[in-house]
This record gives C-alpha cells, structure tokens and sequence, in this order.
C-alpha cells in the first residue's frame, strides 16, 4: 500500500503538467505505451500507477530539446525497478529505447549508475536521499545540450555532461518505465503525479 507524502512545492511558472488538460482535468492524452507492463491514472487525483512489467510510458505529443523537468514520485518496495527517460529519438517498437537516449533511475537498492538519480550507464549516484518506500519524493532533471542534472528532495546529486550521447540523440520524447524488481519479481509499484516540464 503506498501512503501519502506532503512534497515540497516548486514554483510552476512556465512549466506545463503533461498530464493535466486545460480545463484541469487529469488524462492520457498525449501520451503512449510500449510493452506489455502499463499505467493507470486516477482521473480525480492525478496519480500514475504502475502495472506489471517492462513497459514505456511516454509523451508521444512532442519531442524536446533542452527543459526542466520535476515530478513527485513514490515506491512500494526500495527494491522497485524504474526510470525517466530523456530524449527517446523515435516512436519506441524494441527494449533498444534503453540504450538509445539518458535514462534517469529509479532503485534505492541497487548501486552506482542504476541507483536512484543516476544516470544510467553514465554516473554513478553521489548520495542518497531518497524518503522510505511509500513515502513521496520530488525529482528534478535538467537537460540543457549535453548536461544532465537530477535533484532529489532538493539535494542535487548528479552533474553530468555527456557530449557524444547528446550529440547523436539531441531531441526526443519523455518516458516513464516500468521494469520489475531487482533480483525477484513482482508484485510492486511506483507511482507518480504532477508531471511537469518547463522548456529552456
């Protein structure tokens, strides 16, 4: 059972929630899915849940370049396995999505690149600051050209530029995963809420 959080709020002026319609109802649309693991959204409160695994969720609306962008997120377990992607070239059809754009992680079990707020086969997580499973945590990324930026709960843990990553995937759409659990199998979930992202 995940448990509320109170999460810090951050100032949303120019940012757009890319789950929010504009008369301020909650909805999918504009967004995708890949895989056979999938998302429900609770129209009323905004919240993403994962179902099952490995699967994309992502904003097939638009492609973007360089942006802010900040979400609250929540596990069941610390050994739940996700992601946020950055960038995804082209319409996802494989898994080669993982290895084709900057994954940003989701896992406080595991270590180094696949730890939460790493980037993924890129850096390893200089700390952790993650609230318990079942508890809500605020994530923000920044990709400015080849920079890579992640903050948790405020606390800035990862600063990484990555030149010939950026440089053949310097545009492309946002992605939520769902995966598994490292080293087990489900049942677990993550869930999300106030996805929003500014452009720079």
């Amino acid at each position: 059972i995940l448990f509320a959080f109170a999460c810090a709020q951050h100032d949303t002026k120019g940012y757009t929630n890319l789950l929010q319609t504009s008369n301020g109802d909650y909805s999918k649309n504009g967004w995708n899915h890949y895989g056979p693991g999938y998302f429900t959204l609770d129209k009323d409160t905004g919240v993403l849940e994962t179902i099952g695994g490995m699967g994309l969720f992502w904003y097939s609306a638009k492609k973007y370049k360089n942006f802010i962008l900040e979400l609250d997120y929540k596990t069941s377990e610390q050994k739940a396995n996700s992601g946020i992607f950055l960038r995804v070239p082209e319409i996802p059809i494989s898994d080669n999505y993982i290895y084709n754009t900057f994954e940003i992680q989701i896992c406080d079990a595991a270590e180094d690149d696949s730890k939460t707020a790493a980037v993924y086969l890129a850096s390893a997580a200089s700390k952790d600051v993650s609230n318990p499973s079942g508890e809500w945590n605020h994530y923000k990324i920044m990709a400015d050209g080849p920079q890579i930026k992640t903050w948790i709960n405020g606390q800035l843990i990862e600063d990484v530029t990555n030149d010939t990553t950026y440089n053949e995937f310097p545009k492309g759409f946002i992605g939520l995963q769902v995966h598994g659990i490292k080293e087990g199998t489900g049942p677990f979930q993550v869930a999300w809420k106030n996805i929003q992202l500014r452009k720079l």
